[in-house]
C-alpha cells in the first residue's frame, strides 16, 4: 500500500510539469514540457535568472554557470551550492545580493569594452585616410599622431579617455592595410559610376626616382548633374613602354572591370610617338576598340613646344643666364656668399632658381628672378672674375633680358590659365586663338614703338636708365614675335573649332550641316527657349548642357561628346607630382596605385561598409 501511494505521488508531480496536448493523426499523445518560473527566494541559494533562446534558466551569481531549465527547483539549486560552493553554506541573503550587484557591474563593463574595438576600427580608418590624403609615411601615425593625441586628451579630458584612445590600432602595417581597403572601395565606387556612361580618358607615362615606370590614366564622366574627374589607375610598366605594352595595360584594366570601349568618347595624351602614332601608336590601337573616340594632343604640351623658339641673339641671353645660375647654385660656398651679398644689399630675394627644360614655367621664372637680382649678380661675378660679369652691365644685354622676362611672363600666364580641372577643348582653344591675336598686336606695337603698356618690365628698365631701343633690337624682337605666331599657328591650325559654335552659343549660331532633321529641329526649339537664355549666361558651359540633357537629349548628347574629352594632360602631370611625394627613396617598396587612389580621388570611402567587412581588434 505504501509503495502504491508513493507511485501515485510521483505521477502527480510529473503531471504538474507537463501539459497533455491533443493526439496526432496517428493517435499519439504529445506532451509539452511546462517549466517552472524563477522565484525571488531562489537568491537564497545564490541563483538569479537569465533568458537563453526564449527559455528562462537559473544563473549562479558565484560561478556564472547557467543550468538547464529543469534545474529551476530549490532542491537542485541547493545541490549545486553544496557541491560547488561549500564555503557559502549558511551565508545570509545579503551576501548573494552583493554578488548579484557585482555580476551586473561586470556585465556592463564587458559590453562597454566590447564596443571599444568597433569605434577604434573606425577611428583607425579615419586617421589612415588623412595620412594617405597628406601623402605622409605610415609610421607617422604610431610615432607622432597617436602619442600626440593621447597627450592632448590626457591634459584636456583625462587619463581615462587617453587609455581608451590608446586602443586605436595605428601601426605601420595596420595603416597600410587600411589604405589598401579604402583604395579597393574607391575603385569599386568609381567603376560602378562609370558603367553604362560615356567617358573620356587622359593618359601619360613617366619614370619615378626609383627608375620604375608608371602609366597613369584619369577618367572624366557625367555623374548626375556634375562632371567628375578621377584617377582610373596607376599601373607599373613591367615591360617596355611601347604602344602595344601600354595598350595591353589599359585594355586589361577595361576587361577586368567590364568597361565598354564603345563608351569611350575621347583620349588625351602628349605628343610622344608611342602615344600619338596614327599607325602603330597607342592612338591607332585604341581606335580599333573605340573608332568614334576623339584624339587630342595635350594643348599645354603644344603651347610649350610652340614657345620654345628663340632667335640666336635671344638664345644667347638664355644660355648666359643658365650658365650664371649653375655657376652660383651648384657650388654651396658661392651660394652662401651670394645669399649674404643679397641680404647686405637689401634684395627682395636671396637665391636664384634652377632652370629645368621639362618644366613648363621654369624658363620664365628663372629669367625673372635673374633680372630682379641683376645688380647683385654683376657685383658677385665681378669679384669672382667670371667671363659673363660684363654682360650684366651691358645695356643691350639687359634690354634683351627684360624683353624675355616680359614675353615669358605672358607665356607663363597662358600656360597657367590652361591648367586646372574641368577644362574642355572649346575653352582652351578660345584662349589659344586670343593669344595668337595678342602676339600679332604686340608685333605691330613693337614696330610702331607703342608697346609701353604691353612690355612693362622692358619699359620700366628703359625709363629708369634713360635709354631707347635701337632699330636692330626692335628687329630682333619683331622677328621673335613673328616666329611665335608661325609656331603657334602651326601647332593649332588643325583645330576646327568653328563647327562647334552651336555648343558655345546655341541661341545665335547656325545649325551645323551634319545635323539630321530631328537634331536640327531640337536645336531650333532650344534656341527659341527664352527661359534658358538667362540660365545659359549664368552657368558654366558644361553645367548648362548637363542641366538640359533630359529636356533636349539629342543635341545634348552631341554637345557632351565634345565637352567630356580632356583637352590637356594636366591631371597626369599632377599625378606624377603626387607619385614623387609618395614614393620617396625611403618608401621605394610602397604600392603606388593604392596610395595614389586614396590621395587624389574625389570620392569618399564608405567607412561603415568597410568596417562591417573587417574584424575589429583592440591591439595595434
Amino acid at each position: 500500500m505504501d509503495r502504491f501511494l508513493l507511485n501515485n505521488r510521483k505521477r502527480a508531480s510529473t503531471l504538474e510539469d507537463e501539459e497533455i496536448l491533443p493526439s496526432t493523426s496517428r493517435g499519439e499523445t504529445v506532451k509539452k514540457r511546462k517549466c517552472r518560473k524563477y522565484d525571488d527566494s531562489y537568491l537564497d541559494f545564490g541563483f538569479t535568472s537569465t533568458e537563453i533562446n526564449g527559455e528562462e534558466r537559473p544563473l549562479c551569481v558565484l560561478c556564472m554557470k547557467v543550468l538547464a531549465p529543469e534545474c529551476m527547483l530549490p532542491s537542485k539549486l541547493k545541490r549545486h551550492l553544496e557541491a560547488n560552493h561549500k564555503y557559502t553554506i549558511g551565508k545570509p541573503r545579503d551576501y548573494f545580493i552583493r554578488k548579484l550587484k557585482e555580476l551586473k557591474q561586470e556585465k556592463s563593463t564587458f559590453f562597454k569594452n566590447a564596443s571599444i574595438p568597433t569605434n577604434a576600427l573606425i577611428a583607425s580608418y579615419k586617421v589612415s585616410y588623412r595620412i594617405a590624403k597628406c601623402k605622409k609615411p605610415h609610421t607617422i601615425a604610431e610615432e607622432l599622431i597617436l602619442p600626440a593625441a593621447i597627450d592632448m586628451v590626457n591634459i584636456m579630458v583625462g587619463e581615462s579617455a587617453g587609455k581608451l584612445l590608446s586602443k586605436v590600432p595605428l601601426s605601420n602595417n595596420t595603416v597600410s592595410r587600411r589604405i589598401h581597403h579604402m583604395a579597393e572601395d574607391l575603385n569599386d565606387q568609381l567603376i560602378e559610376k562609370i558603367k553604362e556612361k560615356e567617358f573620356g580618358l587622359q593618359l601619360d607615362e613617366a619614370t619615378d626616382n626609383n627608375k620604375d615606370a608608371h602609366l597613369i590614366c584619369y577618367v572624366r564622366f557625367i555623374d548626375g548633374d556634375d562632371m567628375v574627374e578621377d584617377l582610373l589607375f596607376c599601373k607599373n610598366i613591367t615591360a617596355s613602354a611601347k604602344a602595344q605594352d601600354l595598350f595591353d595595360i589599359l585594355n586589361n584594366f577595361m576587361s577586368e572591370n567590364m568597361l565598354d570601349w564603345i563608351k569611350c568618347v575621347g583620349v588625351c595624351t602628349d605628343g610622344a610617338r608611342s602615344m600619338s602614332g596614327s599607325y602603330g601608336g597607342l592612338q591607332s590601337l585604341i581606335r580599333s576598340k573605340a573608332p568614334d573616340a576623339l584624339w587630342t594632343h595635350c594643348i599645354i604640351h603644344r603651347e610649350a613646344l610652340a614657345a620654345k623658339y628663340l632667335s640666336p641673339a635671344l638664345n644667347q641671353v638664355l644660355e648666359c643666364v643658365v650658365n650664371v645660375v649653375n655657376f652660383i647654385k651648384t657650388r654651396p660656398l658661392k651660394a652662401r656668399f651670394f645669399k649674404k651679398l643679397c641680404d647686405d644689399m637689401g634684395a627682395e630675394h636671396s637665391s636664384l632658381l634652377y632652370y629645368s627644360n621639362a618644366r613648363w614655367l621654369s624658363r620664365g621664372n628663372v629669367l625673372s628672378r635673374t633680372f630682379e637680382l641683376r645688380q647683385e649678380i654683376y657685383i658677385f661675378l665681378k669679384e669672382e672674375g667670371h667671363k659673363y660679369a660684363n654682360d650684366f652691365s651691358d645695356k643691350n644685354f639687359l634690354i634683351k633680358l627684360a624683353y624675355l622676362c616680359d614675353i615669358f611672363e605672358k607665356l607663363n600666364a597662358l600656360n597657367t590659365s590652361l591648367q586646372g580641372n574641368n577644362t574642355h577643348i572649346l575653352k582652351s582653344m578660345d584662349k589659344m586663338t586670343a593669344f595668337i591675336k595678342k602676339l600679332k598686336l604686340w608685333r605691330r606695337q613693337m614696330n610702331e614703338g607703342t608697346s609701353k603698356d604691353s612690355f612693362s618690365i622692358l619699359q620700366q628698365f628703359l625709363t629708369s636708365n634713360t635709354v631707347e631701343i635701337s632699330q636692330d633690337m626692335k628687329s630682333i624682337f619683331e622677328d621673335h614675335l613673328s616666329q611665335l605666331v608661325v609656331w603657334f599657328e602651326k601647332y593649332f591650325k588643325n583645330e576646327d573649332i568653328d563647327k562647334f559654335a552651336w555648343i558655345q552659343d546655341p541661341f545665335n549660331s547656325i545649325v551645323p550641316s551634319e545635323f539630321n532633321s530631328t537634331e536640327e529641329e531640337s536645336l531650333i526649339e532650344l534656341s527659341c527657349d527664352s527661359s534658358l537664355k538667362s540660365k545659359f549666361t549664368n552657368m558654366e558651359l558644361t553645367k548648362f548642357w548637363i542641366s538640359i540633357k533630359n529636356e533636349y537629349p539629342l543635341v545634348c548628347e552631341k554637345a557632351l561628346r565634345v565637352l567630356i574629352p580632356f583637352s590637356t594632360s594636366y591631371l597626369c602631370e599632377a599625378g606624377f607630382s603626387a607619385v614623387a611625394v609618395i614614393k620617396s627613396k625611403y618608401r621605394s617598396k610602397i604600392n603606388v596605385e593604392k596610395e595614389m587612389r586614396v590621395a587624389v580621388s574625389s570620392l569618399i570611402p564608405r567607412f561603415e561598409k568597410i568596417c562591417n567587412d573587417v574584424q575589429a581588434h583592440p591591439s595595434h
